[in-house]
Formats: C-alpha cells, sequence, structure tokens
C-alpha cells in the first residue's frame, strides 16, 4: 500500500508571503495621509539633529573628548545612531506593549497561525522613522570621509558586519523589553534604560565612563560593540587598553548571545502571560 503523501513543503518566499503581505498594507497605510506621514519624517529628522547637537555642543569646547576628536566621534555617533534608528524601525513598536497588555488585546495574538514575536513585529513598521535614519546615514558618510579610512576589503567587511551587528544587538534589547514586559506591565522606565540607555552609550566615547560602567556595556549589555569598538579598528586608532582592538571582530557573536537571551526573556514572558481577564 502507497505511502500517504507528506505535508507540502512550502519554500522560503512562500513562508515569508504573509509577512510581506502584512508589512506592505502597514506600509501602504502610513503613507495614505501624506501630510501627515512627512510632518512625522520631519519630525524623527530634527530629533537626529537634536541629539548630534549634543555632540558639537561637546566638542565646541573641549578638541578631545574620551580620546576621540570631533571627527572621530562623528564615526561613533553616526553608526550607533544608524544601527539604533533601523533596529527602531523594524521593531521599536514592541514599546506600546504594555498597553496592549493592559487593553487585553494580547490575547488576539495567540489564536492566530503566526508566532506572536512575528505578529508583533509586523504589526507595524514605522516609516516615519527615516528621517533619523536620513541624519545617522549622512553623518556616517561624512564621518568617514573627514576621517580619512585606509579602506581595504577586512575594513569594509567591518563597516557592513558592525552595521548589521549593531542592528541586531538593538532589536534584541527590543525584544528582551517587550518580554519583560509581560512581568513588569508598568514598568517602562525599566526597561527603557536598556534600550534608549544603550542607545546613548552606545554613541559616546566609551573610555569617558568608568570601568564597572564599561564592563557593563561591553559584557553584560554589548552595546559597545556597535559603534565604538569597530571605529577604532576603522580608524587605526590604539585603544585605551580596555580591551583588545581585534573585540570589534566579535560583534557577530555579541549579537548571537543577544538573540539569545531575547529569546529566552521573551519566551518565558509570553508563557507567564495567562490572559487580560474580563
Amino acid at each position: 500500500m502507497a505511502e500517504p503523501a507528506g505535508r507540502p513543503t512550502l519554500s522560503v518566499g512562500e513562508r515569508l508571503r504573509p509577512y510581506r503581505v502584512i508589512l506592505g498594507a502597514r506600509m501602504r497605510a502610513q503613507r495614505q495621509y501624506r501630510a501627515s506621514f512627512v510632518t512625522d519624517i520631519v519630525g524623527t529628522l530634527l530629533v537626529g539633529v537634536t541629539e548630534f547637537a549634543e555632540v558639537w555642543g561637546v566638542f565646541h569646547n573641549v578638541p578631545v573628548f574620551g580620546g576621540l576628536t570631533y571627527g572621530q566621534a562623528i564615526v561613533v555617533f553616526a553608526l550607533s545612531n544608524l544601527c539604533f534608528s533601523l533596529a527602531d524601525m523594524l521593531v521599536g513598536h514592541l514599546d506600546t506593549l504594555p498597553q496592549v497588555i493592559r487593553a487585553g488585546q494580547v490575547d488576539a495574538y495567540y489564536v492566530r497561525p503566526l508566532p506572536v514575536l512575528a505578529q508583533f513585529m509586523t504589526s507595524d513598521i514605522s516609516l516615519r522613522r527615516i528621517g533619523r535614519l536620513a541624519v545617522a546615514l549622512v553623518l556616517l558618510i561624512v564621518g568617514l570621509a573627514t576621517a580619512q579610512v585606509a579602506w581595504s576589503p577586512a575594513k569594509g567587511a567591518l563597516l557592513v558586519l558592525s552595521i548589521v551587528s549593531g542592528t541586531v544587538i538593538f532589536s534584541a534589547l527590543f525584544t528582551v523589553a517587550g518580554g519583560a514586559q509581560f512581568f513588569l506591565i508598568n514598568g517602562p522606565e525599566f526597561t527603557n534604560g536598556f534600550t534608549y540607555g544603550g542607545s546613548y552609550s552606545a554613541q559616546q566615547p566609551q573610555p569617558i565612563f568608568p570601568d564597572p560602567v564599561r564592563i557593563f556595556w561591553t559584557f553584560v549589555i554589548p552595546t559597545a560593540f556597535v559603534a565604538y569598538l569597530p571605529t577604532i579598528v576603522l580608524l587605526d586608532l590604539p585603544g585605551d587598553g580596555f580591551v583588545p582592538r581585534w573585540l570589534a571582530w566579535a560583534s557577530p557573536a555579541a549579537a548571537l548571545a543577544s538573540c539569545a537571551l531575547a529569546g529566552l526573556v521573551w519566551r518565558f514572558g509570553t508563557r507567564h502571560y495567562h490572559g487580560g481577564g474580563g
């Protein structure tokens, strides 16, 4: 007797199709009201400019800060903001999870066929954050040009690797913050310390922090791998001896460790949730 036919094997494109449909609908909805869409983009652009104004203000008063000159600090700032903006665009809306939990709307995600995290990630994609992303990209180009990088294939690969790994690290931090909300509910300030606090630490020259803080932002929450460590290698800087320069190449390992932590926290959080009540 012939064996029963197995389940049809879906290609990668067919598996991703539901996500593409959802994301496409979300992006079209955001562009529907053009005046509001443009205003939002301008608003995020001003956020990026305002954050950079802090860097300019510091170097307007001191020529060297944390072992970096103005042009070198631009690279650190731009690289960290580029990664954070990409992560914020993709998964930053996990910040709204406490409101969704309190409203009892999370239950709907559990009865749908897609994974809960995938549904949250595709529930929105904030195109308005393109403004901040554009500021970071322009500053990165300007910073690398003015710093006169001695380019090589290895440095080009490191730059790409750092952008991808940094985006993954910040995305993992957003996911950790989202998973923790299943326990905290009303504790966004605590989780913001890791997401937005991590973003702020990543855009600073790391030597300005005391050693215990540097250990935390390097080996516990690895935001130092996002911008500072790659920058000292890209610009052939000696560093300060706190960590070896070759550690910049370990950014994929830091990203994988962040993803593992994010997966565990999200899994515990979703299993801890028992319903909105009412």
